[in-house]
C-alpha cells in the first residue's frame, strides 16, 4: 500500500446483499438461473451459475451462456449459437422467476446487523450495492428492513450504466452519502465480482469467505458439514477470493470489527488502498 495524502479514517461502508448481509449462502439467484435454463430444456450446473456471480444478472446470463459446456449445449439444442436476443429473452425470463422465490431468501446473516449497528455507532454511513435490479430489491429491502437492516443508500445494478466488476455503483453510493475519498471507503462482499468492484472504485475491500458465493450453502447445510470438509470448503473460498485481490478475507460479518480496526489504524498512518 502507498502512502497518500487522506490521514482521516473510515467515513463509510458499503455492503454487499444476498450472500454478504442477507441470503445465507446466496442461494436465491442459484435458484431462479437454473430455472430460467431448465425451462430452455438446459441443465446447468449449481457451481456453472454461481462463477459470475455479483454481475447484473443480465450481464451474469451472459457469462453463463459464454461458458463452453453451456454455449456447446445451447448450440446443440437450438442449432445455433446463443444470440443477444435470446440474453435478452433470458433476462426477460429470469426476472420473475427471480422474484418468486426471493420472499424466502431474506432472512438476515447472523452478525451482520450487530456489525452495522457498530459501525454506525463509530460514525460510519453505510451503503450497498448489488447485482439484483431494481424491482428485485422492491422485494428484499422491505423485508430487511422489518428485521432492522436498512441502509442509508441502495444501489442497484439497474441504476448505473455499468454493473460490477465496475466501480460506479460505489461511486454512486459516495456521491449519495457525500463521501470522499475512495480511500475512506470499505467495500464489504462475498463475490470476486464484489472485491473487484470495490478494488476499481479505489476502496479498502473484505470479502466474506464462509456465508456467502463461494462456499454457496444454507447456515444449516454448513454446520452440517464434517469439520474437515467444511474447513477445506472455507479454505479453498479464501483462496478464490484474495486471489481476486481481497485486501483482507474473512468468514463471517461477525469477523469485520478486528479488521475494520487496521483499516483505520492504516488509515491514520496516510496509507491507502
Amino acid at each position: 500500500m502507498s502512502a497518500g495524502r487522506y490521514s482521516g479514517g473510515l467515513q463509510a461502508a458499503i455492503f454487499d446483499w444476498a450472500g454478504t448481509t442477507v441470503d445465507f449462502g446466496c442461494l436465491a439467484p442459484v435458484q431462479a438461473f437454473l430455472a430460467v435454463f431448465a425451462s430452455r430444456g438446459l441443465t446447468i450446473t449449481a457451481a456453472q451459475a454461481r462463477l459470475p456471480m455479483g454481475l447484473h444478472k443480465r450481464d451474469h446470463i451472459r457469462a453463463i451462456t459464454s461458458m463452453d459446456e453451456v454455449a456447446s449445449a445451447w448450440q446443440h439444442r437450438f442449432g445455433k449459437p446463443c444470440s443477444e436476443a435470446d440474453i435478452e429473452q433470458l433476462y426477460h425470463d429470469f426476472v420473475p422467476a427471480q422474484l418468486s422465490c426471493l420472499a424466502a431468501h431474506t432472512a438476515l446473516i447472523p452478525g451482520a446487523l450487530e456489525l452495522v449497528t457498530e459501525l454506525r455507532r463509530r460514525g460510519l454511513r453505510i451503503g450497498s450495492t448489488t447485482g439484483y435490479a431494481a424491482e428485485m430489491m422492491a422485494v428484499v429491502a422491505p423485508a430487511a428492513r422489518a428485521l432492522g437492516y436498512a441502509p442509508d443508500c441502495v444501489i442497484c445494478a439497474s441504476d448505473v450504466t455499468v454493473g460490477r466488476p465496475a466501480p460506479f455503483m460505489c461511486f454512486a453510493n459516495a456521491e449519495r452519502l457525500r463521501v470522499y475519498p475512495m480511500a475512506a471507503v470499505v467495500k464489504i462482499g462475498d463475490t470476486v465480482a464484489d472485491v473487484e468492484e470495490g478494488l476499481n472504485a479505489g476502496a479498502w475491500t473484505i470479502a466474506l469467505a464462509a456465508c456467502g458465493n463461494e462456499v454457496g450453502l444454507s447456515e444449516r447445510e454448513l454446520a452440517e458439514l464434517p469439520a474437515a470438509e467444511r474447513s477445506a470448503r472455507i479454505a479453498a473460498a479464501r483462496a478464490r477470493l484474495s486471489a481476486a485481490g481481497a485486501h483482507y478475507v474473512v468468514d463471517f460479518p461477525t469477523d469485520c470489527l478486528p479488521i475494520i480496526d487496521e483499516i483505520q489504524s492504516c488509515l491514520r498512518s496516510g496509507e491507502r488502498p
